[in-house]
């Protein structure tokens, strides 16, 4: 149901041994094993629940798409639906891709068909979704009587590292919540710091480093597609300009894959920055900060879903700008 923008994850570290038994830096209190329901088993929820599983957690899945369920069945327990997940758990996963699939997860369609009524006063909710503060709040106000113990915990990484288990977590909760899944954090990341103790402010900090990817990969295609323009070789700036102070991540990662033209093989989806720059606009609106370079580079990512191109690797941004 998900994927996640690719950035560097931070420095990187040997993952925790896995106990051969499987319960290694995976247990609850009382010593044995922390049961997870695990619901999103997209782009970036597929290859986590793989390393949870590996290192030795638990996890029931459930994804709507059922092959999806299938692909993780050797390191975790398909489930037809995402009560059976959730039912008994003491950590529930969500990991999905929008704030309203976040919302149909846990109270259905109608007050009917989601997760809320299995959950107890000490089931965690783990949101490891990207879906904004403001998301985030309406949540924690609708679960009121349900359970307090929610932890605010986004990722970046990309793909790759979410399959090695180096990822960066950003983490919002009480420090009792945060120490309870403490375990399945350090599992799934190289870097998991606490950066508030509200719920959300994992949010927030996501918020920010979404902001600063999607103007980022907007201004390498900005500047790919100028030097294009003005019959350069696009592939020589690319390899010219990586070496100097203009270099970044986004310029050096989604710059290769603009010159290739590898917009098909989809690493990171342009429709994850429509989203997610409107969560920008959403978080600096809600707190009256001008994002200039924000809203500029959200009408690129706009202008690429008027054209249909939301399912394409963000690096079409280069060719919205370069046939405008």
């Amino acid at each position: 149901m998900s994927t996640d923008s690719t950035v560097p994850a931070g420095p990187t570290s040997t993952p925790a041994p896995v106990d051969p038994a499987g319960t290694t830096g995976s247990t609850d209190s009382t010593g044995a094993p922390l049961t997870i329901g695990w619901i999103g088993l997209g782009a970036m929820g597929a290859p986590m629940v793989r390393t949870a599983g590996r290192a030795g957690f638990a996890v029931r899945a459930f994804d709507l798409d059922p092959a999806a369920r299938d692909a993780v069945a050797a390191d975790a327990t398909p489930v037809p639906d995402a009560v059976e997940a959730a039912t008994g758990a003491e950590v529930v996963v969500v990991m999905v891709a929008t704030p309203a699939q976040l919302e149909s997860v846990l109270f259905g369609q109608d007050g009917r068909g989601g997760i809320a009524p299995v959950l107890t006063p000490e089931t965690i909710l783990l949101v490891m979704s990207t879906v904004g503060p403001a998301a985030l709040e309406r949540t924690l106000a609708a679960l009121e009587g349900v359970t307090a113990r929610v932890v605010d915990a986004p990722v970046s990484g990309g793909v790759a590292r979410a399959g090695t288990g180096e990822l960066l977590i950003m983490v919002g909760g009480a420090a009792a919540d945060v120490s309870a899944v403490r375990p399945l954090l350090d599992a799934l990341a190289s870097h998991a710091p606490v950066v508030g103790e509200r719920a959300g402010d994992g949010q927030r900090l996501k918020i920010v480093n979404q902001l600063l990817c999607g103007v980022h990969i907007a201004a390498a295609g900005e500047a790919l597609a100028l030097a294009d323009s003005m019959g350069l070789d696009v592939q020589q700036v690319h390899e010219v300009l990586t070496a100097g102070a203009a270099t970044s991540f986004m310029f050096e990662d989604r710059g290769a894959r603009m010159v290739a033209g590898a917009h098909d093989d989809v690493r990171s989806a342009l429709g994850i920055f429509v989203k997610d720059m409107g969560l920008v606009a959403e978080a600096a609106q809600e707190v009256g900060q001008e994002v200039p370079l924000a809203t500029s580079a959200q009408e690129i990512y706009a202008r690429g879903e008027e054209q249909g191109l939301t399912r394409k690797d963000d690096s079409i941004v280069y060719r919205v700008l370069r046939d405008q």
